[in-house]
């Protein structure tokens, strides 16, 4: 069949049509809000990684208390695609939130063309406040780097340990440091242990509970971790935690302590393991980590009542992790929030210390029945009577499910790169992810994913400008909002959104 060329060209031009009407938001031309009053002091910004919209609803319904951050008077929606995929990561989610810069997937403080991006916390310490920054994960890892590193790949540990150093910021409180002698080699800058570097700056570096409960502001710039680091340099989850751990609303009301100042301070707070413990399905964890991350709110907001026209405080999310539902085809409409209270132990501890003992110590050869008080000591799952009524006892295809998930686990089957495989266990150990997968169904939650989504995330502020994250708009305007409330003057970043800014 042939077109005449006026016939193509029409079929060209609807094609265009269609293509510029079915562009994403964030390529087409916008006016963003800003706020135009008296700049706030005192500004705080929580990130919870991982926290969408279920994770703050699923906590509200475990403990039938609202959060104080959904208490908030200003409540807005936020997209969170990178610059090259759709479904953001933490490094690109973290540099649009720290700079109002899109970035690639992987990318810290900077442009797709490697152009360096200030944050809003790199401003506010040119400007004489003060900066801290605190997270439940290592201190450089993806989010609170995004606040003072500039690298191309987040994996970069080492030059982000030296950018930390450099960073003259005051506080620097939660996990650990990842690669402070660049055993990675990804690094063609070696400076020397980083971690001397950090101290060669000036820095106290505290690990001790008791001695970090004791600092005072004269003790100047300061980073402290918590003496055991659960796993890659990151704080226990939360129902993980000992007397003697430094728990996440301690790091923050110490980094309000020591940053207190005439001048102001701008403190960023990341509960960082929400989102691993929806990397791994487990919502009794996610959910005690959101607890905790809004028990730190609370110390922002006790602040904030001393100086209510001073202080801004931001509560936001970098993407949702897991697909996490609330509600599962196996309990129809019902839901038993209850039944996750009976976990004991976080997903992590269940598989670094119980499942490894138990393989270390029967080599293989203990039958899954000999395990069943186990789980039911840990996860009180139960393995008779009537699931109709209890939504503790494990069903009978559950019951096939866990009897295979324990051989695998038992002969180390856990092969991320077998599509089969990694779709029942995401790579994590197959027990394990078994166990609070049915505990998780038969509440009334569901997961279908182990890794992040596309869905929007929710915003809200109280204290100075905060009326300005009301509404729907992106998280690079997330940055912008801020920066316009601190006084400072919101500039578009290169190869960013053609985005207009008006008075409000």
């Amino acid at each position: 069949m042939r077109f005449s060329n006026k016939f193509r060209l029409l079929i060209v031009c609807m094609v265009c049509v269609m293509i510029v009407a079915a562009a994403p938001a964030y390529a087409k031309d916008k006016t963003v809000r800003v706020y135009k009053g008296n700049p706030a002091k005192y500004v705080f910004l929580f990130i919870g990684d991982g926290m969408g919209l279920p994770q703050k609803g699923a906590t509200e319904a475990f403990t039938g208390k609202q959060l104080v951050m959904n208490s908030f008077p200003a409540q807005g929606m936020t997209t969170t695609y990178a610059a090259d995929r759709f479904i953001t990561g933490s490094a690109a989610s973290a540099t649009s939130l720290a700079s109002g810069q899109k970035t690639n997937i992987g990318m810290l403080g900077m442009a797709p063309n490697q152009m360096h991006v200030k944050s809003i916390a790199e401003m506010a310490k040119a400007e004489g406040k003060k900066v801290g920054i605190v997270s439940s994960v290592s201190i450089d890892h993806a989010t609170p780097a995004a606040f003072y590193a500039h690298v191309p790949t987040r994996g970069q540990y080492y030059d982000i340990d030296v950018a930390l150093s450099e960073s003259n910021f005051d506080f620097f409180g939660g996990g650990g440091l990842k690669d402070i002698n660049n055993k990675k080699k990804n690094s063609k800058n070696f400076k020397g242990n980083a971690l001397d570097l950090i101290q060669k700056a000036g820095y106290k570096v505290v690990t001790d509970k008791e001695e970090f409960m004791a600092l005072k502001p004269a003790d100047g710039k300061v980073i402290s971790w918590n003496a055991w680091l659960q796993d890659s340099k990151a704080l226990p989850y939360a129902m993980d935690m000992r007397p003697q751990d430094i728990t996440l609303p301690e790091f923050t009301a110490k980094a309000i302590e020591m940053l207190d100042n005439p001048e102001g301070f701008f403190l960023m707070v990341e509960g960082g393991k929400i989102d691993w413990a929806c990397h791994a399905n487990d919502a009794t964890a996610f959910i005690k980590n959101t607890i905790s991350f809004d028990d730190s709110i609370k110390k922002a907001v006790e602040f904030a009542k001393k100086h209510p026209k001073e202080t801004l405080i931001v509560v936001t999310g970098d993407h949702e992790c897991g697909g996490l539902t609330l509600g599962f085809a196996g309990t129809k409409y019902s839901s038993y929030y209850d039944a996750l209270k009976n976990q004991s132990i976080s997903f992590q501890q269940f598989s670094d210390d119980i499942v490894k003992l138990w393989k270390e110590e029967h080599k293989g050869n203990a039958s899954f029945e000999s395990f069943q008080p186990t789980i039911t000591h840990f996860f009180g799952l139960e393995f008779a009577g009537d699931a109709k009524k209890n939504p503790l006892v494990v069903k009978g295809y559950q019951l096939a499910m866990l009897k295979d998930a324990y051989e695998r686990t038992m002969k180390g089957e856990v092969d991320s790169n077998d599509p089969e495989l990694y779709n029942l266990y995401g790579g994590y150990d197959p027990l394990t992810v078994t166990i609070t997968h049915i505990l998780n169904n038969n509440a009334g939650l569901g997961w279908t994913s182990y890794k992040h989504t596309g869905v929007p995330v929710a915003t809200s502020a109280m204290g100075v400008g905060s009326s300005s994250f009301n509404g729907y708009y992106d998280n690079v305007d997330v940055a912008y909002k801020i920066m316009s409330i601190m006084g400072m003057t919101p500039k578009v970043h290169a190869a960013i959104n053609n985005t207009e800014f008006a008075a409000k």
